[in-house]
């Protein structure tokens, strides 16, 4: 094959719709769990995640819900993937082997925010988020009816493999996934006097793009290292039912995903899927939740 502009066009074009087609065919799952929120600038803040706003009787002047109680922010940071085509596979014609690595190209950036996102979940045992408390802990300071700090935790401990409870119906998820530069451009060095050309004889393809990951409201998890069974089940039910904003107002969260690795697949669905247990007795918790298992989280 002669190696000229238009030759290395035809290649280009190709390699971008296998890379394309990768990222149709994607299958990622983050978002299940996380808010994509888009971002204009270097840092976001996201001081309003203090508050849930929630309706009063109007008696006397109105009372402004101040959206800046606490400081939390969340900074983009780069990210790249570059790979390399062989000149001599241009001058050979040999290009056609190439079609799944820019295929495979595309799966990756379609499932990037996962490689973020799972590990942070299963992180949020020690890592703070908007109130300075980890995610996942058992002292977040909550106003109680009379205006005093309580503690509320929104994990029962243990030292197992864990497991999460969540709420994924609220307009935020329990987890952001923040969004400056997508990932959707596949990019070239191949002129012949690039300088990886003429020095290595290589045709660079890549991907940049902008992103990072942070915590929405803990309300809306639950977190366990406790033996994943119905009596631990039942009792993160019923704490997350509990939850309240500041003054005491409910939040009526109703957690619905429960979030598994690999290993406790099994556990997961005998406890949410199975219709009878001990024996035939009828399982209460059957159909409460549904049930996914994460092979980010193994």
């Amino acid at each position: 094959m002669d190696i000229n502009t238009q030759t290395l066009r035809s290649a280009y074009v190709g390699f971008n719709a296998a890379f394309q087609s990768g990222l149709r065919e994607a299958t990622s799952m983050y978002g299940r769990i996380a808010t994509t929120v888009p971002s204009t600038t270097r840092e976001n803040e996201y001081g309003w995640l203090g508050k849930f706003p929630r309706f009063r009787e109007w008696i006397g002047d109105r009372v402004i819900n101040s959206l800046a109680k606490h400081g939390y922010s969340i900074r983009n940071r780069p990210f790249e993937l570059t790979v390399e085509v062989d000149r001599d596979d241009f001058s050979d014609d040999n290009l056609g082997i190439y079609t799944p690595l820019f295929s495979q190209l595309g799966m990756a950036a379609g499932t990037f925010p996962d490689e973020l996102i799972w590990p942070l979940l299963k992180a949020g045992f020690s890592t703070p988020c908007y109130d300075g408390q980890y995610f996942f802990d058992t002292d977040h300071p909550v106003l109680d009816a009379n205006g005093e700090a309580v503690s509320v935790a929104n994990t029962d401990g243990g030292s197992g493999t864990p497991w999460f409870l969540l709420d994924v119906r609220q307009a935020l998820k329990p987890l952001i996934y923040q969004e400056r530069k997508a990932f959707g451009n596949l990019v070239r060095m191949d002129r012949e006097d690039d300088q990886n050309v003429f020095m290595k004889k290589q045709f660079l393809y890549g991907l940049d793009g902008r992103a990072n990951v942070g915590f929405g409201f803990w309300q809306m998890a639950w977190g366990s290292r406790q033996t994943l069974n119905a009596a631990n089940y039942a009792a993160a039910r019923a704490a997350m039912a509990e939850f309240k904003a500041d003054f005491g107002k409910p939040l009526a969260i109703v957690p619905n995903l429960l979030v598994v690795p690999p290993s406790l697949e099994e556990a997961g669905r005998r406890l949410l899927q199975s219709q009878l247990v001990n024996g035939g007795e009828t399982n209460p918790w059957a159909g409460t939740a549904e049930m996914m298992m994460v092979p980010w989280l193994a």
